[in-house]
């Protein structure tokens, strides 16, 4: 089963490349990545509040909603933030540096956050083996940008 998460992981991955390469081209046609990325925000709202109708998905309760704590609540400000920086980074980086700066910065903060359990993560203490390779992803992510 787990092989499934990773197969899903995999393909979710693949889509952040296309998915920058769409908003760089929505920029293109709008003029102002600040505009592209609320176009591609707005349109992927409407994604959700559609599935959400089709499978009668109930709506959570005002009480449901208050038990968050305020950081919850910046999810979508740091998704706006990432979609921004994927289509000013593709239009000046490429798709393969900047994925794998990108990837690179992912892992860093994986390893803080799953070291600390911060955010809602399970504590998963960091280890010699785990830093290594993140390491290596830096190292790779250093040989992409160089050539």
């Amino acid at each position: 089963m787990k092989w499934m998460y990773v197969l899903f992981a995999l393909a979710a991955g693949a889509m952040m490349p296309v998915q920058a390469g769409i908003n760089l081209r929505l920029r293109g046609s709008l003029g102002d990545p600040v505009w592209a990325a609320a176009v591609s925000f707005g349109v992927g709202t409407l994604a959700l509040l559609g599935y959400l109708l089709a499978t009668r998905t109930p709506v959570p309760t005002l009480g449901m909603a208050s038990t968050a704590p305020a950081w919850a609540w910046t999810g979508g400000a740091l998704g706006g933030f990432f979609v921004f920086a994927t289509i000013v980074l593709a239009g000046r980086i490429g798709a393969t540096t900047m994925m794998a700066w990108l990837l690179a910065g992912q892992m860093v903060a994986a390893l803080v956050l799953d070291h600390y359990g911060l955010v809602g993560y399970q504590v998963h203490t960091v280890s010699w083996p785990r830093v290594f390779g993140v390491c290596l992803l830096l190292a790779g992510a250093v040989l992409v940008n160089k050539y």
